[in-house]
């Protein structure tokens, strides 16, 4: 498919779908369930391999996001809910056995739980291939150098507004010039690639589209353009707010002529479509989790603050390890659980299915 409307060089949108149009994995293709492997990687019926865990480790935030809290919050788990850093660590080490690579410590907001830097380094210690984090940026400013030291690679911060009255707006807490120093100081700590994340809502920042494109041509940052999903604590998502990655691209394309990323390999998991600019200054991606689902190359997992195992962001089943942990649970029955959580993965996120019901728990309740 090329873009209409680009005037030197046309975009081609790659599929991200391993099977289906719906991006999802064709359910014919599902093993057995008593196939469940007992060694070997995470892999689910449907042949898709595990290896990147997403661990929140607070569901507190010092925001609350329009389309993620209510103004006045939410009802936080008390602190004998919430898993302490040793349980983290010891459910990363088990995943680590079990063939996952990556992390990325998430929340609520993970700046604002103390001794985070401790943590980073109990996790970095495990021996995984890569260490990030994604954060509002708002503590960067004195936590980069020692998160980076610690042994953190990468960070991801969210910023949905360059102008900072709807910046206000938008994030209902904190400062824009607060975010830009903590992006300046993860780069001052070697955090890179930067990637700035930014959900796009129609009418209420879908005109910033070039302006962050202009952000990431001026900074070298990679700007992510994410599509805003049915994750918000007042169910008030609908599908009109919905920008489509498409319409993204298009906007851009028709300004500064943009190429796919030609390294990005076949069933790459990764969930950004990757875009450099033509004239080469820099790089933007699209997240297309509502119009183009990615569900069939999917490789997550994640672990809630309170210690619930979910195979997928849209998913109301959970496998609670935190019962496990505490109750005298070894390393092998804990890998058990991971696999079976895995195992029962479905073929994707149903958002586009008549009967979808928006997931229980808030993206800030989940971790991103």
């Amino acid at each position: 498919m090329v873009i209409a409307g680009a005037r030197t060089v046309p975009v081609v949108l790659r599929s991200r779908a391993a099977v289906s149009g719906t991006g999802t994995v064709d359910p014919a293709t599902a093993r057995p369930e008593g196939t469940m492997p007992l060694r070997g990687p995470l892999v689910d019926r449907y042949g898709r391999v595990h290896t990147d865990l997403r661990i929140s480790i607070t569901d507190r935030c010092n925001f609350r996001c329009t389309y993620c809290m209510p103004e006045e919050g939410l009802p936080f788990k008390a602190r004998a809910e919430i898993l302490t850093f040793e349980e983290i660590a010891r459910v990363a080490g088990v995943a680590r056995t079990l063939g996952v690579t990556s992390v990325r410590l998430t929340g609520g907001e993970p700046l604002i739980r103390r001794s985070v830097v401790d943590l980073v380094a109990r996790i970095a210690a495990i021996g995984f291939e890569d260490v990030a984090l994604t954060t509002n940026g708002t503590g960067l400013d004195r936590l980069a150098r020692p998160l980076a030291a610690a042994g953190l690679r990468r960070v991801n911060i969210s910023c949905d507004s360059l102008r900072a009255d709807r910046f206000a707006a938008i994030r209902r807490r904190g400062r824009l010039a607060t975010v830009l120093a903590g992006m300046a100081a993860a780069e001052d700590a070697g955090l890179v690639p930067l990637k700035v994340n930014v959900v796009l809502i129609a009418g209420v920042n879908d005109d910033e589209i070039c302006d962050f494109a202009a952000f990431a041509r001026d900074t070298g940052r990679i700007v992510r353009f994410i599509e805003y999903m049915p994750l918000d604590a007042d169910h008030a998502w609908s599908r009109s707010q919905v920008v489509p990655a498409h319409e993204v691209l298009q906007r851009i394309n028709a300004r500064w002529p943009l190429v796919a990323v030609d390294e990005v390999p076949s069933g790459d998991p990764a969930p950004a479509e990757r875009y450099r600019f033509a004239d080469g200054r820099g790089e933007i991606g699209v997240v297309a989790s509502v119009t183009r689902p990615f569900c069939g190359t999917c490789n997550r997992l994640r672990l809630t603050a309170d210690g619930a195992i979910r195979n997928c962001l849209f998913s109301d089943e959970e496998t609670d390890v935190r019962s496990l942990l505490r109750g005298g649970a070894d390393d092998a029955e804990i890998a058990l659980a991971l696999r079976r959580c895995v195992w029962g993965k479905l073929p994707g996120h149903g958002i586009n299915d008549p009967g979808f019901l928006q997931p229980a728990r808030s993206m800030s309740m989940i971790g991103g």
